[in-house]
């Protein structure tokens, strides 16, 4: 093992000193405001955390920029602020690069390579990539995992599990056991280069008929787990070219391609990928996106899609059964008929724009915060009907729809999105799209442990 991923229980203790003075400090004056009416400055508080997150390299950043697209899993203070993090701490030096390259591919590593610079191109929450050269010219990434990022993990999911659970004993309204532990497993998975990689390939599979979408290519001889070799997509990031404030045409077609990116695998095989945050999409000059980062998606089967195509059915004909067997598919249990209302106010904010069929914004509102109003007014109905539990699946599907909403909200497209939806659903059938999942995941090798 390399000096630099001597993974310890020092390791971890030494990252929980880091960040418990910040996590604890959430957990303090929530408790303070809750419990002993103590009036705090959150603002001040939050911009303060986030000026320690975003100086740390590693999961917690990743973990709160996860938890501010679920509502009400951190106060709205906290959940603003750390939604502005961004993955952009300063990179590791060339000694950590040679170490960990010599590490995974041998003392001979460069041999591989016709040329590899030893300057990072991005640096990110769990690596840094790094451009290199074959032999027979391709034009590569490497994107190599930090240093004791497994401890790293484990210290910061236990630092994540206080500062929810302080929260939820002050606010049940939503029960987060299974949040938790969805969010640690896809984590973990997430330190794993070589499922990433094998679930790269089953993108490529997946988007081979979308021409507006780029994947990477990995190459496995050339891969481990903690560093990961593709092909270099030469594209520029989404937010730089947002500041240039492009056509509307060009953000059409960006939010069609983004739209695309999202729904043609899920609808078609049941997979999502769980990371819509802005760093994970370039846009080429012909107008098509790279998509990147596989270390998080979710597989779901069949019956769970259905179970999304008939929430929409449900909120379009105003049908409150069909919405109690929708979200029983879902793995909702004990819904009263008050309960299921109020996330039906849920619902319709996310399925509004697909049910309209016209040419328009992802909302009508110019109002930036009138998602959180419609999250707020669901967290009042649901406290007041005792709280509710949502399982598992609901997380990352969840996380999808609000992050790639906030999006298009930015790209202030203007699309018809219900025909977009109806083209990815029509002639939907749950059982070819477990045989369409089942052959796609082995062909690809992902492991069979993503699919639950």
């Amino acid at each position: 093992m390399a000096k630099d991923d001597h993974s310890t229980f020092f390791g971890e203790v030494k990252r929980f000193a880091q960040t418990s003075g910040a996590v604890g400090g959430i957990a303090a004056r929530v408790a303070g405001e809750r419990v002993f009416g103590i009036k705090t400055n959150r603002a001040d508080h939050a911009e303060g955390l986030k000026l320690i997150l975003g100086g740390l390299k590693g999961p917690l950043m990743k973990v709160a920029q996860f938890l501010t697209t679920i509502p009400d899993a951190l106060p709205a203070e906290y959940a603003e602020e750390l939604a502005q993090l961004q993955a952009n701490a300063p990179p590791m030096g060339a000694g950590f690069v040679r170490r960990r390259m010599q590490g995974e591919l041998g003392p001979n590593w460069r041999t591989r390579f016709a040329d590899f610079n030893e300057t990072a191109a991005a640096a990110a929450s769990l690596g840094q990539v790094h451009r290199a050269t074959l032999h027979d010219g391709t034009a590569v990434g490497c994107k190599l995992q930090y240093p004791d990022m497994m401890s790293t993990v484990e210290a910061d999911l236990r630092q994540v599990k206080l500062a929810m659970a302080v929260y939820a004993r002050m606010d049940g309204a939503i029960q987060q056991d299974d949040i938790y532990t969805e969010l640690a497993e896809r984590l973990r998975e997430e330190l794993d280069y070589t499922r990433e990689g094998a679930q790269m390939s089953l993108y490529a599979k997946m988007l081979a008929g979308t021409p507006m979408v780029h994947v990477p290519t990995p190459f496995p001889d050339l891969s481990t787990k903690r560093l990961l070799t593709m092909t270099w997509l030469d594209g520029r990031p989404l937010m730089r070219r947002l500041e240039e404030n492009p056509p509307q045409e060009e953000r059409n077609a960006i939010a069609e391609a983004l739209f695309r990116a999202w729904y043609v695998p899920f609808y078609g095989y049941g997979v999502i990928h769980g990371d819509p945050h802005l760093g994970n999409y370039q846009v080429r000059p012909d107008g098509s996106i790279n998509l990147l980062d596989y270390g998080a998606i979710r597989v779901f089967q069949g019956r769970f899609v259905r179970g999304v195509i008939d929430l929409f059915e449900s909120v379009r004909d105003k049908d409150i059964e069909r919405a109690r067997h929708a979200y029983a598919s879902w793995g909702f249990t004990d819904l009263s008929d008050e309960k299921m209302e109020v996330l039906n106010e849920w619902a319709r904010f996310l399925y509004e724009p697909l049910i309209d069929d016209r040419v328009r914004r992802i909302t009508d509102s110019d109002d930036p915060q009138y998602g959180r109003s419609v999250a707020q007014s669901v967290h009042r109905g649901l406290k007041r009907t005792g709280g509710v539990k949502p399982p598992r699946e609901f997380v990352l599907m969840d996380r999808s729809a609000i992050g790639l909403g906030s999006v298009f909200l930015r790209l202030g497209a203007e699309i018809n999105w219900s025909r977009l939806f109806q083209e990815l659903i029509a002639d939907f059938d749950a059982d070819a799209l477990d045989a369409r999942q089942a052959a796609a995941l082995a062909e690809a090798g992902v492991p069979a442990t993503v699919s639950q």
